[in-house]
């Protein structure tokens, strides 16, 4: 068999599709190759562009038999540009492929047993973006903005992103035609000259609010004036123009440093039915629709009917635990960011609501995390504490801490699957039982996935705790049949109904099925145990009866 060697044509089967959205083929050799563009299911002609020990990469050169899934056409900036990687795929397969991608990560982490939910949407594929960072350069024609082609600095024009909404392609024409009819330069990274390095937009989907904020590698923004009535007599939409700072030689966009030259220094959008003021920096969820959708359902999961204390870590400028604030009877959020604090105390104003306080306090430092609210309040015993951490999830000690304070219900709003399954393992084995995970897409067409999981302690005052392995345990034939976990998820599916693992153990023994010594005993002979309520008791019978236990 020849030895696979760069600049080889190929014809290749693709298999599988990553979360990257490049195609996964196989070279004669056995070798995995990456072919971005590529559906699983085409048939391509590939050129080798790249060879590895292990894997190799190509480039689509045709496509000569296109999947069922394929759906081309949803973008008119070229595909370098490597925002939607699933630009070329049916969307109906691109959420069956982020619940596999959530179901793999919780397999990876040791819990096959978790049940993730088909991907939730707020249905809208197209401009549902409400930010953009643009990057300026020059060109034969003048100034022009777009975003990096993957891997490097290159800017591939993008006035037409299908991702974004069309009033931000037109004005970054605005823009970049005024400027460069100004003769001013764009910034270059490797010389540090030039002027021009971004246009910063957002824009409020709930009030229409929009901001354009310029940014300058400079103190001023020649041709303010000029540029701000050109903007408005095209664009009588937008509310607000800043001027962003960056002097730094750094890939960072923005500059701490803003001038505002018209409207207000920030927009404000609707969101839940609570209105937020939303500063240049303060970050906010892109996606409007969806992140209505992925706040309601983690409010669900609170279980909050109007009393008991909400503790929002990681709270920013309070969207999520004032979104929540009527079903709790208080809200405490806590955020490292000093401004961010100072946004959500204003945001809690705009909305009149007085039962939410906000705090500085850094989420990653659990001994300290809730120093500044209890030298003021006393000791703090939350009902419920909302997660919502960076990519990188929730620091182990963070997680360890709110074990040790037997919080009952933890609301874990993750960004990143892996660590979202990661941290569920660690609270798992603290004795956290994990719900239902429901994925949601804030990020059509891209490969990022966000999801809302309900973690409940079971060994609170009225409960005991069970810690299992089954893998340890020997079974007896009848529990061979179905786990405790399988059961419950049975229960849920076709009654509603959440059961514990105790009420499973207590109607086992009631149909004589027998159970390991102890393993539904509470831990001293005092102790009072809580009898299975009949229609959970119905709903388990039935389950063991569909498993063929009974």
């Amino acid at each position: 068999m020849p030895e696979l060697q760069k600049g080889a044509e190929l014809t290749l089967a693709v298999t599988d599709l990553n979360n990257l959205g490049c195609g996964v083929a196989h070279a004669p050799d056995g070798r995995v190759v990456f072919l971005n563009g590529a559906v699983a299911g085409d048939t391509v002609r590939a050129l080798i562009i790249k060879v590895n020990q292990t894997f190799a990469v190509g480039k689509v050169l045709e496509v000569v038999s296109p999947s069922s899934d394929r759906a081309d056409g949803y973008c008119a900036v070229p595909a370098s540009c490597g925002g939607c990687v699933y630009r070329n795929l049916t969307y109906e397969k691109e959420l069956e492929l982020k619940r596999s991608f959530v179901e793999h990560a919780f397999r990876k982490a040791g819990i096959p047993y978790a049940v993730v939910e088909p991907v939730r949407t707020a249905g809208e594929i197209k401009g549902y973006r409400n930010k953009a960072e643009y990057p300026i350069t020059g060109g034969k024609n003048g100034l022009f903005g777009g975003f990096y082609a993957q891997k490097t600095h290159r800017v591939i024009p993008a006035f037409d992103c299908s991702l974004q909404p069309r009033e931000f392609g037109e004005i970054l024409h605005t823009f970049c035609d005024f400027y460069t009819q100004m003769g001013i330069s764009a910034y270059d990274e490797e010389t540090g000259k030039g002027l021009i390095r971004h246009l910063y937009l957002r824009r409020g989907a709930g009030t229409g609010d929009l901001m354009a904020c310029p940014v300058i590698n400079g103190k001023e923004l020649p041709h303010a004036a000029a540029f701000v009535e050109v903007l408005l007599q095209k664009h009588p939409y937008v509310t607000s123009v800043l001027v962003n700072e960056n002097t730094r030689r750094t890939n960072v966009v923005l500059g701490e440093r803003y001038h505002t030259l018209y409207g207000q220094p920030y927009i404000e959008d609707v969101l839940c039915g609570k209105r937020f003021r939303i500063a240049p920096a303060s970050f906010y969820q892109v996606n409007h629709d969806a992140a209505e959708l992925l706040y309601t359902l983690a409010a669900e999961r609170t279980e909050l009917n109007g009393t008991g204390l909400l503790l929002d870590l990681y709270c920013g400028s309070g969207t999520i635990g004032l979104s929540m604030a009527q079903r709790a009877g208080e809200v405490i959020g806590i955020e490292i960011v000093p401004a961010a604090v100072e946004c959500a105390n204003i945001n809690k104003a705009l909305n009149g609501i007085k039962n939410a306080s906000f705090y500085c306090g850094d989420a990653a430092n659990a001994e300290g995390l809730l120093a500044p609210v209890e030298r003021e309040r006393g000791a703090l015993h939350p009902d419920v504490v909302i997660l919502d951490p960076p990519r990188k999830g929730c620091d182990a000690q963070l997680l360890d801490f709110l074990a040790e304070r037997r919080v009952p219900r933890i609301v874990y709003v993750s960004c990143g699957p892996d660590t979202l399954a990661r941290d569920c393992a660690i609270l798992a084995k603290h004795g956290y039982d994990i719900g239902v995970v429901t994925p949601v897409d804030l990020f059509p067409r891209t490969g990022h996935v966000e999801s809302v999981c309900l973690l409940s302690k079971l060994n609170t005052k009225q409960h005991i705790e069970i810690n299992l392995d089954m893998d340890e345990l020997d079974l007896t034939d009848a529990e061979k049949k179905a786990t405790y976990q399988e059961i419950k998820d049975y229960v849920l599916k076709h009654s509603g109904l959440k059961v514990s693992s105790l009420y499973i153990a207590q109607v086992k023994q009631t149909c004589g099925i027998i159970e390991r010594e102890n393993y539904n005993k509470p831990k001293s002979e005092d102790a009072k145990q809580p009898q299975c309520p009949p229609d959970k008791e119905k709903a388990i019978k039935d389950a063991l009866k569909h498993f063929g236990m009974i």
